[in-house]
């Protein structure tokens, strides 16, 4: 794009007329390079910028988005905010907009997953897909280069160029399924082979599925599965507005502990090792929140909003949500869990000695967010684990856990940490992933077995 976001972001500043303004901009320039049955299909290439246009007038806040940026667009825009903010009540909890501040700086771009076209990306496809056979591949390769930027009239002004790239390949056959993924701001880092061998190499290891009887089991957990499960926790859990209406688990329980001491987690969206931010979409500096250290409760992230209603002295630690989602809080997007002493997942295996291993998750669903309780399934890679070692490949699981009961007893944690993708691609671009462990629990409970693995 010949224009820049944080341009694009104060001419639609500059259409405004109100008390005060903000825009957000975020603009990409992406591509997928989707594969079935080992095939590269449906490629799709977004080359688009939102704007979105918070207006404050006489108290009342209104707001309007669009991506079209031509012409007349952006006084529509302004228009449509105004007639917005005008038919609103006076909101006597707003903080109104944030000042600027000094941004830390971060490294999220890299030229080269920048640069990639369509055809890079199927060759990256086809890579994944040749190291999966002899099973049929399905997943897909996509990269980004994409932009947030922020404008006030209080004088913020400040832009972010992210790179991203994920490779995600399900390795399947008639009765064997197979899963592996990497997420990364620098698409060297990760050869798609590794990506494709690895959910072979899980997949040929699944065949004869056997059931396995309802009831609390140990278990190991690679990093997709816990990574899974803990941002779904985490969206009530560590929220500043899950705390407020006592939707967290940590409700009266901040300076308590709630975890094994081997458990620390932390909302670190400043760690290269991630996919770094330096601001949330309200402007507001990313800040590192400590949530469990060594097993205890410590806090929650925060946006303006709910620091305001908070009176207690808090203020945001820089995790507003895209404006669409500032209804749902602010949102802890860049969980980091402490690498353990472990060497490796077989060291875990050994140290659970009779349980189960699961490679991930999927279907999963709040039960309780106040108790932390989640429902879904094992995938892809669920066995038996006997005598300190893996032992028969399993049905998929059916589970329900409490994951302030799976973290309270944790044998091992692994030394090696993995970002897994928590970006769903399905609306505008901002990577987000936990890095974490694969983590060794004295409880997981199994409600039943389901559907064997494959296809």
């Amino acid at each position: 794009m010949s224009e820049s976001a944080l341009e694009l972001a104060q001419r639609a500043l500059a259409a405004a007329e109100g008390d005060q303004a903000e825009v957000v901009v975020q603009s990409e320039r992406s591509g997928f390079a989707r594969f079935a049955d080992s095939e590269v299909h449906q490629p799709t290439l977004i080359e688009n910028a939102v704007v979105q246009l918070r207006l404050v007038r006489d108290g009342r806040v209104g707001s309007a988005l669009t991506n079209r940026v031509e012409g007349d667009a952006l006084r529509d825009l302004a228009r449509r905010a105004a007639e917005a903010a005008d038919l609103a009540p006076p909101d006597p909890d707003f903080p109104g907009l944030a000042q600027p501040e000094t941004y830390p700086e971060v490294g999220a771009y890299d030229e080269e997953t920048a640069s990639f076209d369509a055809e890079e990306q199927a060759q990256l496809a086809g890579r994944a897909i040749e190291a999966a056979a002899p099973f049929a591949a399905y997943g897909f390769f996509t990269s980004a280069v994409s932009e947030l930027a922020v404008a006030s009239s209080t004088g913020v002004a400040v832009a972010q160029p992210m790179t991203d790239a994920t490779t995600l390949v399900i390795a399947a056959g008639d009765d064997a399924s197979g899963y592996a993924e990497r997420t990364t701001w620098r698409a060297r880092d990760v050869e798609p082979e590794t990506i494709g061998r690895e959910a072979s190499e899980k997949a040929t290891r699944t065949r004869g599925a056997a059931s396995l009887e309802p009831g609390r089991y140990a278990a190991v957990l690679e990093p997709y599965a816990l990574g899974e499960l803990l941002q779904w926790f985490a969206w009530d859990s560590f929220s500043g507005l899950g705390l407020l209406e006592e939707r967290s688990a940590l409700c009266g329980r901040i300076g308590e502990r709630v975890a094994d001491a081997k458990v620390t987690i932390t909302d670190d969206p400043l760690d290269p090792a991630g996919l770094p931010k330096a601001f949330d979409f309200e402007g507001v500096p990313k800040r590192v929140v400590p949530l469990i250290e060594d097993g205890v409760a410590r806090g929650v992230v925060w946006d303006r909003m709910t620091a305001a209603r908070a009176s207690n002295g808090v203020a945001s630690t820089g995790h507003a949500p895209p404006p669409p989602s500032r209804v749902w809080g602010p949102m802890p997007s860049a969980l980091s869990v402490a690498a353990g002493e472990a060497d490796s997942v077989d060291e875990l295996i050994e140290l659970v000695g009779d349980g189960i291993y699961v490679t991930r998750v999927h279907y999963l669903g709040i039960v309780n967010p106040r108790e932390g309780v989640l429902t879904g399934m094992t995938r892809d890679g669920t066995f038996r684990i006997r005598d300190g070692r893996i032992a028969e490949p399993l049905l998929n699981l059916r589970f329900t856990v409490a994951i302030p009961d799976l973290l309270a007893e944790v044998p091992g944690l692994t030394r090696t940490r993995q970002l897994v993708n928590q970006s769903q691609f399905y609306d505008e671009r901002y990577p987000q992933g936990v890095l974490c462990p694969a983590i060794a629990t004295a409880r997981f409970n199994v409600t039943g077995s389901g559907s064997a693995p494959g296809l």
